[in-house]
């Protein structure tokens, strides 16, 4: 039996309640009008870290929640969406959430990254900028990234917080 199996059983426990219909009627505007992104380590999982429950955000996960080329696309295309079929709605604000002890930080190990460059085929220079080493620092880079990229309303709140998985506290950042 797959690893997998146990949420297939979840799955079916919450497909007989009625959790599954109390969503967002607009699938791109959660009911906090949050958009959070953070990293896909298990030991930072938005809804035991933040609270966030069904429908209350959307939740982008990557390695080192980083700000990447495909996450700012994700961000344009939901601004856009925002403003092409709710303009008067309430506009969204979009945290970012890096960690302490983040496997990202790796990446700054050499030998480790050129394996894995070698490996893939990856851009050296590009796997290096996304090692998260100092998360205070790193969560400003993408803050500045946002805000700075064009394809975002200046209407989204863009702010960036430091999980420490030691107290398990959040601290802003740059609010």
């Amino acid at each position: 039996m797959s690893n997998f199996a146990t949420y297939i059983g979840r799955n079916k426990a919450f497909a007989e309640t009625d959790a599954k219909s109390d969503v967002p009627a607009i699938p791109f505007i959660p009911f906090q009008q949050t958009f959070v992104i953070t990293c896909l380590d298990p030991r930072v999982e938005p809804g035991a870290v933040l609270g966030v429950g069904l429908g209350e955000a959307i939740v982008l996960r990557n390695v080192g929640g980083r700000v990447t080329p495909a996450v700012l696309q994700d961000v344009a295309w939901l601004s856009h969406l925002h403003e092409a079929k709710a303009p008067d709605a309430d506009w969204f604000d979009l945290a970012v959430i890096h960690h302490t002890d983040c496997g990202a930080g790796l990446f700054a190990d050499d030998e480790l990254r050129h394996g894995f460059v070698e490996r893939g085929g990856y851009d050296d220079a590009a796997i290096a900028g996304l090692a998260v080493v100092d998360p205070a620092r790193t969560v400003r880079e993408d803050v500045r990234t946002l805000r700075s990229f064009p394809r975002l309303s200046s209407r989204v709140h863009v702010s960036g917080h430091v999980y420490d998985l030691r107290t398990g506290l959040l601290t802003t950042i740059v609010e």
